[in-house]
């Protein structure tokens, strides 16, 4: 029988208690280790943690400011809307919840797309709209089960909405939703909330102004992220509303002027730059954008072969055809090339010297003997052929560059074309390529590589009009501050054009004037008994006719018809609007064209406007 060691057991249990003993107070002193690190040395910190779990900083969005036209119309404002929106944090399952969402709301593939393509950008406690503009009985639909999506809500925000849509579609524009590309242009910090930004027209060209400024609302929430109270606020600062030039009525009479033809009209006042009307057909509506069009209608448009989303007015670049004539005539005058008597043969075609090449004129047994006046008024292309050639291409290029030819105007629109004032070091740098002397001579009737947007040519007509001061057109004409009776006037930007003699702009006055006028001009048929209109008609070629063939409208679909132009200014001795218009396939400037631009001018001009209401 063996008798147990009382000695060593007791030193076992001692050496364990021991341990066991030393083991609890390592771990008392690494928890009060910790305790102190965190409540002494971390202290700052995890209190910072703590008021971010209790204190959130919501977004306030500012109210986008208001366009108004000349006469106070609104062309752009806001109106209340439901959206439906969704707080990525307090949502457990998203596609769950999206999907019992889609019971109750109609949820396109669209609307899914876009909502994740914000999720990835915005915070997980920002407010992500899934649908935006519900209806009244959606919304009422979504009350009666509001408690059964935690993180999801409806909220009242402003959509934007264009009252007189396909009649300032491309001038005024359109906002949309932000998009990684907007972010890039963007003070992502002054959009915390925002969901849109002006994407073409004004909306886009002003957009810093007309988004104002974010405000923030500093609140305590509880443990599931309801709100207890607000803590702080700073209201937003409302975006400013401006005040065009644009006149919507006179918009609205040149768009239906068109009638169902595809054109720009261009007018502007020959004393201030300012755009009195600024018209692209076809249109579209743009209020289609603003709460996300759909991608079946984006197709729509896109594929659309008229193109009703392109911007003739700024962006179309056509051949100016005889419009080109009166400056060209000012050229040869100002240059010393020809006098007011000098006089040139038509006998229907012109030849360069030594060639057998003929360039025909548009009257086929010619105009017989034509000096300036009788060329302007009659549009003779064989005097113009032989004025340009001799004038040459570089004088003829750097004179006309002047009246804004070959180079953006400065309107305050995004998108504007150049258009091409040909010269041998154009050619040369972008065709590489020499210049030969026949393109100088068809560059005198505006046709070759010749090309100018209906705005360049509303410009540069308001400068023949004014006698000499070519403005910037301008769209904006006043900034107003929100609450307040601080207002901004744009004051207008006008440069001289060099002029050797007044005598010689009088002489293409004169002959704008006999244009419309004279028993034999071009667009005698829209002379007034009420006012006088200086102008001058123009026909532009879509391909080229062989030599051995006559054009016969008749014979060629419309889409291969000469586009009709028409410009003008009016009242010709003091002049108040200068215009252009350009009607695509329309044939004939004197008969298609000019007729549209008198009864735009007469709506401006006259007392008594007919009714656009309707």
């Amino acid at each position: 029988m063996q008798i147990k060691d009382h000695h060593n057991e007791k030193q076992l249990f001692l050496g364990r208690a021991i341990t066991a003993g030393g083991l609890v107070i390592l771990a008392l002193g690494l928890l009060i280790g910790r305790m102190v690190q965190l409540q002494v040395f971390e202290h700052n910190h995890f209190t910072t943690l703590s008021k971010d779990n209790r204190v959130k900083l919501v977004p306030l969005p500012p109210t986008r400011g208001l366009i108004y036209d000349h006469n106070g119309v609104l062309l752009a404002q806001n109106r209340p809307a439901y959206s439906l929106e969704i707080i990525p944090e307090n949502v457990k399952d998203i596609p769950d919840t999206l999907i019992r969402l889609a019971q109750i709301i109609s949820i396109t593939e669209d609307d899914l797309e876009r909502f994740h393509k914000l999720k990835k950008r915005k915070r997980r406690f920002d407010s992500i709209p899934i649908r935006i503009d519900l209806s009244m009985e959606e919304a009422a639909r979504f009350a009666v089960v509001h408690h059964r999506f935690n993180g999801v809500d409806i909220k009242a925000r402003l959509l934007r909405y264009y009252p007189h849509p396909e009649a300032t579609a491309h001038v005024i524009g359109y906002v949309g939703r932000i998009s990684k590309s907007d972010l890039q242009n963007l003070e992502v910090s002054n959009y915390a909330g925002s969901s849109h930004t002006g994407k073409t027209g004004i909306e886009r060209s002003y957009e810093f102004e007309l988004h104002g400024g974010v405000g923030i609302r500093q609140v305590e929430v509880n443990s599931v992220g309801r709100v207890i109270r607000i803590l702080e606020h700073k209201p937003p600062a409302p975006g400013q509303n401006l005040h065009l030039h644009l006149d919507i009525e006179l918009q609205k009479i040149a768009m239906a002027a068109l009638g169902e033809e595809n054109g720009a009209i261009a007018a502007i006042d020959p004393n201030s730059g300012g755009i009195l009307a600024l018209v692209s057909k076809p249109s579209f509506d743009p209020n289609l954008f603003v709460a996300g069009i759909s991608s079946k209608d984006y197709q729509t448009l896109q594929q659309n072969p008229e193109r009703p989303l392109y911007d003739r007015a700024v962006s179309g670049q056509y051949p100016p055809g005889s419009t080109i004539k009166p400056f060209i005539g000012l050229a040869g005058l100002e240059t010393g090339q020809i006098s007011p008597e000098t006089r040139v043969f038509c006998p229907g075609y012109y030849q360069l010297p030594g060639q057998k090449h003929k360039y025909r004129d548009w009257k086929i047994i010619g105009h017989r003997h034509m000096n300036l006046d009788t060329s302007i008024t009659q549009s003779c292309d064989v005097y113009f052929y032989k004025l340009a050639y001799e004038i040459g291409v570089d004088n003829l290029s750097q004179y006309l560059a002047q009246f804004g030819f070959g180079a953006r105007t400065g309107i305050d629109l995004r998108n504007e074309a150049r258009g091409i004032l040909p010269s041998r070091e154009w050619k040369r740098r972008v065709k590489h390529a020499p210049w030969y002397p026949g393109e100088t001579v068809i560059m005198g009737i505006g046709q070759g590589y010749y090309l100018a947007t209906p705005l360049q040519l509303a410009a540069a007509t308001a400068a023949i009009g004014n006698g000499g001061i070519y403005y910037t057109p301008r769209l904006l004409k006043q900034f107003e501050i929100r609450g307040g009776d601080k207002s901004e006037m744009i004051l207008p930007v006008g440069k001289p054009i060099q002029i050797h003699q007044l005598d010689n702009w009088r002489e293409i006055h004169q002959s704008m004037l006999n244009v419309i006028e004279h028993p034999r001009g071009t667009a005698k048929q829209i002379r007034s008994d009420t006012y006088r209109i200086a102008g001058k008609t123009g026909t532009a070629q879509v391909f080229t006719i062989k030599q051995d063939e006559e054009y016969d409208e008749e014979k060629i679909k419309k889409k291969m018809r000469d586009h009709a132009l028409f410009v003008a200014y009016a009242p010709a001795d003091d002049p108040r609007i200068a215009i252009a218009v350009i009607v695509e396939n329309g044939g004939s400037g004197g008969s298609t064209a000019a007729p549209i631009a008198r009864k735009i001018m007469d709506a401006y001009l006259l007392p008594e406007r007919p009714d656009t209401s309707s």
